[in-house]
C-alpha cells in the first residue's frame, strides 16, 4: 500500500513529530511505501521518503503562513501529486488541506489524527484568541470529508466532539520502549552537568507559555527551601524569545537550560533525574511524561487535559497551584 503521512514539521524536538516518525517506520516495516510530507523536516528517514515543501523561517511569519496556508496556490496544488496514493494520514493543520483536496478530487482514503485543536482558553490576548479561533475554524473545514478520525486521548476525543461534532477512536501515542525503559543510562548527563549527589528534576519539551515553565520555576524556589541540593534541568528549544527572556530572569543558578537536545540523548536525561516535572497548562497527550514513566520515573503535573489518563506513576495537583506542586515534588524526593 502507498501511504502519505502529512505533518507541518518533522523535527526531533517535537513530541508529535517523534510520534509521526514511529508511525512512518512501522508502516514501512510492514511493507508499505511511505512518504512523509512536511513543511519543514530535519529527521533523517530510515526506510521511507521525506518531502519538505518549505515555509518561512521567521517564527512570526511561520505562524501566519501556517494559518493561511490555503492562500499559497503552489503548495496547495501539491494535492495533485497524491492521486496515486492509497491512503493519506494527516496529523495537524494546515496539512489537512492537502488530504481534504486529495479526498475531494481523487477519492483517496483520508485519516486524521487529532492531537488537539482547541487551546483558546489558554491564550491571554485578543490576537492570540483570534488566531486560535481561526485555526480551529479552518481545521473544521478540512475535516468535512474525513474517513477515519483518531484522538490520542479520551480528553481529546471529547474535545473534538464538542468542537467539530466528530466521533473518533482513541489511539494512544506509542512509546518507543526499546529506547525508553528502566535500562537507560544517565551517567553522561550526570557527569556533563555535575549532578552527582543532587536531587534532579527534569522537564523535556518546547519552551512555550502554555507549558507553564514560569510556574515551574516559581515552584522550584519553594522546593529549594526544603531540598537545598535540588537541581532543575529544562531541556528543550525556546520557541518564544520574549517568554524565554522572562524565564532566564526567574531562574537561579540551580536551573539548567540545555537548549536543543539531540534525540538520541533524551533517554539519558530521563535516567539522570529523580523525578519528572511538568507545569503544563494544556496537554492533549504529553509524550514526555509517558516516556519518563517508561524509564521508571515518577511524575508531578497539574491535573489538566489528558494527564489523568497518562500520569499513572506520580502525583497530580490542582492547575496553577505552585505551593501544592512544590509539596508534591518534595514528597517524592524525600
Amino acid at each position: 500500500m502507498k501511504i502519505a503521512i502529512l505533518t507541518p514539521t518533522f523535527n526531533y524536538y517535537s513530541g508529535i513529530d517523534r510520534v509521526v516518525q514511529l508511525q512512518a517506520e512501522d508502516y514501512a516495516k510492514k511493507g508499505n511505501k511511505v512518504t512523509v510530507i512536511a513543511l519543514e523536516a530535519s529527521i533523517k528517514p530510515k526506510n521511507y521518503e521525506i518531502i519538505s515543501l518549505g515555509m518561512p523561517k521567521n517564527p512570526a511569519l511561520q505562524r501566519l503562513y501556517r494559518l493561511f496556508f490555503f492562500l499559497d496556490n503552489k503548495k496547495m496544488s501539491y494535492y495533485k501529486k497524491l492521486k496515486d496514493y492509497d491512503k493519506i494520514i494527516s496529523h495537524f493543520y494546515p496539512m489537512n488541506w492537502l488530504a481534504y483536496k486529495a479526498k475531494k478530487y481523487y477519492k483517496i482514503r483520508y485519516a486524521y489524527f487529532n492531537h488537539g485543536i482547541n487551546t483558546t482558553g489558554l491564550l491571554n490576548n485578543i490576537w492570540q484568541k483570534l488566531y486560535m479561533a481561526l485555526f480551529s475554524f479552518f481545521t473544521n473545514i478540512t475535516l468535512k470529508n474525513v474517513d477515519e478520525v483518531y484522538s490520542v486521548s479520551k480528553y481529546l476525543k471529547d474535545d473534538l466532539k464538542k468542537a467539530s461534532n466528530l466521533d473518533s477512536k482513541v489511539v494512544y501515542n506509542v512509546i518507543d520502549k526499546k529506547r525508553f525503559n528502566k535500562k537507560a543510562k544517565g551517567n553522561k548527563i550526570i557527569k556533563k552537568y555535575s549532578l552527582k549527589n543532587k536531587n534532579v528534576l527534569l522537564y523535556v519539551g518546547r519552551i512555550a507559555p502554555h507549558k507553564g515553565i514560569d510556574l515551574l520555576l516559581e515552584s522550584f524556589k519553594i522546593i529549594k527551601n526544603a531540598i537545598p541540593n535540588a537541581k532543575l534541568i529544562i531541556a528543550g528549544k525556546p520557541t518564544f524569545n520574549s517568554y524565554f527572556s522572562k524565564l532566564r530572569k526567574l531562574a537561579d543558578k540551580d536551573v539548567i537550560f540545555t537548549g536543543f537536545v539531540e534525540d538520541n540523548e533524551i533517554p539519558g536525561y530521563y535516567a539522570a533525574c529523580n523525578a519528572y516535572v511538568t507545569a503544563s497548562l494544556w496537554e492533549g497527550f504529553n509524550l514526555t511524561a509517558a516516556e519518563a514513566q517508561a524509564c521508571g520515573k515518577k511524575v508531578v503535573a497539574f491535573n489538566i487535559g489528558s494527564h489523568p489518563e497518562i500520569v499513572k506513576n506520580g502525583i497530580l495537583v490542582k492547575k496553577g497551584n505552585i505551593k501544592k506542586f512544590a509539596e508534591a515534588v518534595i514528597k517524592l524526593l524525600r
